[in-house]
């Protein structure tokens, strides 16, 4: 047997059945008498003095509860097990994509269990890679975390971004790569952006830095768009976008890769898609020319050649479609070059002369090279059914770079000759990982309306379908994302104990193009839930699982997703792990970056009928008594900036007071952390352990 019931372990080493476990006597959490009036309807938020988290009372309140969490995990016998296993498996070295600036080659490399990748240089590809950056020096404990790197057009220099305990606040520096020297240029008070390089400097997106309030829950507002000339301090940076009137408005400027245009986006909290503008960059003063300027659509250039420029949208092709504008004459509108199909485009690149776009059939990759156009060439082969990501590079590179994974494969990186479109495998993943011996599948199942909704299921081969395998449900549901195959280590200890991994490709996503991320948006977000539930439903009817052996989780607004699902139809699950999720689906607009997500939510102060709407599932606000909920673990951490924390505060809380039952109701706060971006391999290795011991534990199940 692969699993062995709890009971008896308890038996063997003196510790107590799970099914009759102590209940928590969980902290005394204050209540304050704060009601809000929505259109008429009162609301309570009795743990509105959570939204402070500065305040000596949340700080004592998170150590009271992580002392009970962690005292409660500590007491579990194979934690260390899962830990031990982790650590090995976890312990192999492991390689981006290769990516050229200028006369040298960069890749990121992490020899297996250091906290952050190194940036290594080489002069080709046959030469000894040398450390370029490592940010594993940037800091002690490793919260220090090296992000996104941008050349130069001229390939002279490296920007990079610096993130501090997973915050989405960045700073800026600049390498000179011949030299290796790192220049003066430091920038502050970034977020949301990197290094957009033009000439002798670049434009990044910036705002003021409040005060006297909370950095990482302040509200982001009035954004700005600066340039920086190299060599300058930032005090002498030149203001290129502002506006003083719409604190909702931002931007983004960048030039083409030849500089030859000047790009710029503009959002507004609240809207769907994207305006886009251009200008030729030989006068930078000249007033912008609108691409498109209407809200609803996303569109994005892809690269120009000469003043023909390609855009990919999804104006009027909701799968989107690539079409090319000639700048010299705007008025011939658009033309379609490769015109929307029956598959979602999932991406378009112009390299070597050739477009090779890469589409999606059934939430699995297919790439296929074309001319300027459109007219198709080949397709590119692949190793299999799964994802690709890739084929980054500059137009005049012949070779370039993808990486295919699946979820039985682990990510591998591989070379494409873009002249003659062969592919060679550049770089193989070394994890002790025995493919052969699991299988991954696609299933469809209907969702409660009838739609037909895609989801994987990976096992090891010969299950037996007697209704009592462990599952892990996981999916995001929402904001275009799409839940593509992918191998990942974390999953290993489920898989090698016999369990099922299972994840449904539900509404709200963008596997099937704009339709499907729609279908799960505003007033549709139940659509979301139900393609949820309905795929635990088919699992049981199919005799994978039963609802004492499924665990569901999910994080940011998959953390939503399972805090909205518990509360429907908490009798489905034995286990629940809402991680970093939006819960108060009343104030998330309030905090941080959160009005941004108004466009997928709507706002509880739009409106009547939306604020019904949101009230009706919010998670906090549908917290029942008399109800068995799953054994839950919440998890966040104190420096994430773009879900606060606030929310798994509040949402912990509200269900520790009206729960009633035995099931343990705990929250794992994680210090110098964030929303997960630049979190280190140790900590990693932590959360993943306490996350399995959980499961482990409440299914009844113990690794064998």
């Amino acid at each position: 047997m692969k699993f062995i019931y709890i009971i008896v372990l308890s038996i063997i080493l003196g510790h107590v059945n799970i099914n009759s476990q102590e209940k928590i006597k969980y902290p005394e959490t204050k209540k304050v008498d704060v009601v809000d009036n929505y259109f008429g309807t009162k609301v309570a938020d009795p743990y509105r003095w959570m939204e402070d988290m500065d305040s000596p009372d949340v700080k004592k309140w998170i150590e009271e509860e992580n002392k009970i969490t962690f005292g409660y995990l500590d007491k579990i016998p194979f934690r260390e097990k899962i830990r031990a296993r982790l650590t090995e498996v976890w312990n192999y070295p492991k390689y981006s994509r290769p990516f050229k600036a200028g006369n040298y080659y960069f890749f990121f490399k992490n020899n297996g269990l250091q906290n952050q990748y190194v940036l290594y240089i080489q002069k080709d590809l046959d030469s000894e890679p040398e450390v370029f950056l490592d940010p594993n020096t940037f800091s002690e404990d490793g919260t220090v975390a090296l992000l996104n790197v941008n050349a130069s057009n001229d390939g002279k220099y490296l920007s990079y971004s610096v993130s501090k305990s997973g915050s989405d606040w960045r700073e800026i520096n600049v390498i000179e790569i011949e030299s290796r020297k790192v220049l003066s240029d430091h920038i502050t008070n970034v977020k949301f952006s990197d290094a957009n390089w033009f000439k002798d400097g670049f434009f990044y997106d910036y705002y003021d830095a409040p005060k006297d309030v909370n950095l990482l829950s302040h509200k982001n507002e009035f954004q700005k768009v600066y340039y920086h000339k190299l060599g300058t301090d930032q005090s002498q940076d030149v203001l290129m976008f502002e506006d003083k009137t719409n604190p909702k408005l931002s931007s983004d400027i960048w030039s083409s890769e030849d500089e030859k245009y000047l790009f710029k986006y503009a959002g507004e909290t609240g809207q769907e898609g994207n305006k886009l503008y251009f200008k030729p960059s030989d006068n930078i003063d000249k007033e912008w020319i609108p691409i498109i300027e209407e809200y609803g659509f996303s569109t994005w250039p892809v690269q120009n050649e000469g003043s023909k420029i390609f855009l990919n949208t999804n104006k009027n092709a909701p799968k989107y479609k690539l079409v090319m504008l000639n700048a010299d004459d705007i008025s011939s509108g658009w033309k379609d070059i490769l015109p929307e199909k029956d598959i979602t485009l999932d991406g378009v690149k112009y390299i070597g002369g050739k477009i090779i776009a890469t589409y999606m059939v059934d939430v699995t990759s297919r790439v296929y090279t074309y001319d300027i156009n459109g007219n198709f060439i080949s397709e590119v082969t692949l190793p299999g059914i799964g994802t690709v990501n890739g084929f980054d590079g500059r137009k005049e590179d012949k070779q370039v770079f993808y990486t295919f994974t699946s979820f039985v494969y682990p990510g591998s990186v591989y070379i494409y000759d873009v002249e003659t479109g062969i592919s060679k495998l550049f770089r193989k993943s070394e994890v002790k990982f025995k493919s052969d011996e699991y299988e991954e599948k696609e299933v469809f199942y209907s969702s409660k309306d009838g739609t037909k909704v895609p989801m994987f299921l990976v096992h090891k081969k010969g299950l037996v379908l007697d209704g009592n395998n462990p599952v892990y449900l996981y999916s995001y549901g929402g904001f275009n994302v799409t839940m593509n195959p992918g191998f990942s280590i974390s999953r290993l200890p489920l898989l090698e104990y016999g369990g099922v991994f299972a994840m449904p490709c539900i509404r709200g996503g963008g596997e099937y193009g704009e339709e499907w991320h729609k279908a799960a948006m505003l007033f549709n977000k139940q659509n979301a839930f139900d393609d949820f539930i309905a795929a635990a439903e088919y699992l049981i009817k199919e005799g994978y699982t039963s609802p004492q052996k499924i665990a569901i989780a999910g994080g940011s607004n998959g953390g939503l997703l399972i805090g909205a699902v518990v509360n429907q139809r908490p009798e489905l699950f034995k286990v629940a792990i809402p991680a970093v999720g939006v819960m108060d689906m009343l104030r998330f607009q309030k905090f941080t970056i959160g009005a941004a997500w108004t466009r997928e939510y709507g706002s509880s102060e739009d409106n009547e009928e939306i604020f019904k709407y949101l009230y009706s599932y919010s998670p906090i606000h549908n917290i029942k008594e008399g109800i068995n909920y799953p054994a839950t673990m919440v998890t966040t951490a104190d420096h994430d900036d773009r879900v606060v924390p606030l929310h798994s505060f509040k949402y912990t809380a509200a269900l520790q007071e009206r729960y009633k039952g035995n099931n343990p109701v705990l929250i794992r706060v994680e210090t110098k952390a964030g929303h997960g971006s630049g979190k280190p391999t140790s900590k990693w290795i932590e959360e993943i352990t306490d996350e399995w011991s959980f499961v482990f534990y409440n299914l009844g199940v113990v690794p064998n």
